[in-house]
């Protein structure tokens, strides 16, 4: 590099956007992802010691860190490390990048690592190409993606890498980070008078999405459109901070308490089968910025406790939902989780599974009592001991069912669950009628005969 290309080069990186200066340079800068490099985390081991024990695969959501990760692995490495955009090159890149590893592992016995930023935008055929030299150990791969790379990457490369999953950065992440690039002197705005208000703050970390990227962005464009004061100190409000991220706000509050406050108005509209107030509860928490997980979450939580046996789709269409949404993100994601809202909303309700909540209470009120002997285990000590001898197998019966002992002896009787009238489950409750009195029967006229047996 002569005097001319490295004056560009300086000039390029101090006139680099804010989120490329401030990308991390070590792992103790790195924010987020704790889960999988955190202190004694495998792979954190792995980049401290230089030793990458196989291919890996980052798979995330935009601006949670997979390339800078990748930067930081080439910082920690004495390998020679390779990188490859698969939006702007092909297997002719691919093929000279073998070409220089073969050369150095012969020459010079050094090992090469390959980025591949956006892995999953190349085809099958040119992902084939990359294989081999993963399979020999020519090139040791980090893909990045933030597709599902078990749906976008050929099942030979994922079987013989790593797959680690980066996940939207939380709010005091974020925080982090925005505290680093207002207070940083050289590679943020630590050198410039700049007052920002919690409310702008709140906002741009909350309709970031999880995205570092997209929140240093919106920063940058809140602190060089805005002119200073007489006093020569850039003030950022929140209209300011709408106008950088280019979203209205909806601002929760913050101490937290409307946060909690609407979620608690959206799961009681589901629950109270209102699906108007439902849809605009959940607007609400979409536009301030809210994680759409937390609310899948508790839309999983509600099909369970809330409708239940009602409707057994609604678990299904729940958990379906959550599925759809990791699988194609925002925006589209919208539809999934609208969708499974409108479902529930409309759904039969019982809370019949909190009967659970009954037999915990009687085991905590009055211990575990001893399993019946015709249910234990017969594999086991059914010649010594007799367990499960006696034990009537349903499906040998007319209707797959006979009445028989389930419960120990000192609880005989006792009803936990009371099926609802509601859907589906006022068939499970005409069923259970039925099974129930067949058992009350059958266990009086078992009493019986044990009396006349003693006398």
């Amino acid at each position: 590099m002569d005097l001319f290309e490295n004056a560009m080069q300086e000039d390029m990186e101090r006139e680099a956007p804010l989120a490329s200066r401030m990308r991390p340079q070590t792992l103790d800068e790195f924010v987020g992802q704790s889960h999988i490099i955190g202190p004694g985390k495998l792979l954190r081991r792995a980049i401290e010691a230089d030793h990458l024990f196989s291919s890996i695969l980052f798979f995330g959501p935009p601006g949670t860190g997979k390339t800078t990760l990748a930067r930081v692995i080439a910082r920690h490495t004495k390998a020679q490390f390779e990188t490859i955009s698969a939006v702007l090159a092909g297997v002719g890149e691919l093929r000279k990048v073998i070409a220089s590893a073969k050369n150095r592992r012969i020459l010079q016995k050094e090992r090469t690592i390959l980025f591949i930023d956006e892995v999953h935008r190349w085809n099958k055929a040119q992902q084939d190409a990359l294989l081999p030299h993963v399979e020999s150990g020519l090139v040791t791969l980090i893909g990045a993606t933030t597709e599902n790379p078990y749906f976008e990457v050929i099942p030979a490369l994922v079987s013989r890498s790593r797959i680690f999953e980066l996940k939207p950065l939380g709010e005091a992440e974020l925080g982090v980070i925005l505290t680093r690039a207002l207070e940083d002197p050289e590679r943020g705005y630590g050198g410039r008078s700049i007052e920002i208000t919690e409310d702008a703050q709140l906002h741009l970390i909350r309709v970031s999405g999880g995205d570092a990227r997209n929140l240093l962005n919106a920063l940058e464009l809140a602190v060089e459109s805005t002119p200073p004061d007489p006093d020569g100190v850039i003030r950022i409000d929140l209209d300011v901070a709408v106008e950088s991220i280019q979203k209205r706000a909806v601002v929760y509050g913050k101490n937290g308490d409307a946060h909690y406050d609407t979620i608690s108005a959206f799961i009681k509209s589901v629950r109270g089968s209102d699906p108007d107030a439902a849809l605009y509860w959940l607007a609400k928490m979409l536009e301030a910025g809210e994680d759409p997980r937390f609310i899948l979450r508790r839309l999983i939580v509600l099909a369970s406790e809330d409708i239940g046996l009602a409707a057994p789709l609604g678990m299904v269409v729940a958990t379906a939902a959550a599925q759809a949404f990791e699988y194609i993100g925002m925006p589209e994601g919208i539809y999934p989780i609208a969708e499974a809202t409108l479902y529930l909303a409309t759904a039969p309700k019982s809370n019949s599974a909190g009967a659970i909540f009954k037999a915990q209470d009687m085991i905590r009120r009055s211990g575990v009592g001893p399993v019946p002997s015709h249910l234990m285990d017969a594999n086991r000590d059914s010649v010594g001991l007799g367990h499960g001898q006696g034990y009537q197998y349903p499906h040998d019966f007319s209707g797959h069912f006979t009445p028989q002992q389930y419960l120990p002896d000192n609880l005989l009787g006792t009803v936990f669950y009371q099926p609802s009238d509601q859907g589906h489950e006022a068939q499970i409750a005409k069923r259970l009628e039925i099974w129930r009195q067949m058992q009350r029967d059958g266990l009086k006229k078992q009493a019986g005969s044990s009396q006349k047996d003693k006398k």
